[in-house]
């Protein structure tokens, strides 16, 4: 039953390795097109925030690598060096997709008012879930249990939400992107595949979720 159960795992694994491949290797290849108007990821950024009439928006760089997000609660951009400094297609593709959020929260767009809202939970249960479900399994404490996987639901629909969150705010730079004239269109094919990558390691992150949460509703029919 073991063996069987951990294979469910493999597919969104293989999917979640593979989703990541993708983005790093989009990630190497278009940060070496330079863009041909003259701007890092940041000023890209700060572009697309004041023509959205987002001028209090401050864009800030953050350490690490791919690190870039906005923080809805303190509404702020925060991008990584390598983009807040970098002009090429990856670089401002990536600052586009961070604005698209900020636009978002502008906007009262209703994933993101759902995201923020599950927050909470979603991080108790992301430490949570599993030690409390292990330790129900251990014990045979089929309460204890389904504590556990009610807090991973949560977090599967937490990675549920964020799904449309994301692809629309890629949606939305690639418009910021055209209508700002920051790229042209023989730049676009590479900002949508960097996007298109990047889109990918959600989707893999969520069916690596979803798998799990099977393994664990088998796990505890079988031990009733």
């Amino acid at each position: 039953m073991w063996r069987r159960l951990d294979l469910l795992v493999i597919p969104g694994l293989v999917l979640a390795l593979w989703a990541q491949w993708r983005l790093l290797s989009a990630y190497r290849r278009w940060s070496q097109q330079r863009l041909q108007r003259d701007l890092t990821g940041a000023l890209a950024a700060r572009d697309m925030l004041d023509g959205a009439g987002l001028t209090t928006v401050p864009v800030e760089p953050t350490s690490g690598y791919l690190t870039d997000h906005y923080d809805p609660q303190k509404r702020v951009l925060w991008l990584s060096s390598d983009v807040f400094e970098g002009d090429s297609l990856a670089a401002v593709a990536i600052a586009a997709h961070e604005a698209g959020h900020a636009v978002q929260h502008q906007r009262a767009y209703w994933p993101l008012r759902a995201r923020m809202a599950l927050v909470p939970a979603a991080q108790f249960g992301s430490w949570a879930a599993l030690p409390l479900f292990a330790v129900g399994l251990a014990m045979r404490i089929p309460p204890l249990m389904r504590v556990g996987a009610l807090l991973f639901v949560v977090l599967l629909l937490f990675q549920l939400i964020t799904l449309p969150l994301e692809f629309d705010a890629s949606r939305r730079a690639r418009r910021l992107l055209v209508e700002s004239g920051i790229v042209n269109v023989g730049e676009l094919d590479g900002v949508e595949h960097m996007l298109r990558a990047a889109a990918w390691t959600y989707v893999a992150a969520f069916t690596m979720s979803f798998v799990q949460l099977v393994r664990l509703l088998t796990l505890s029919r079988t031990r009733r």
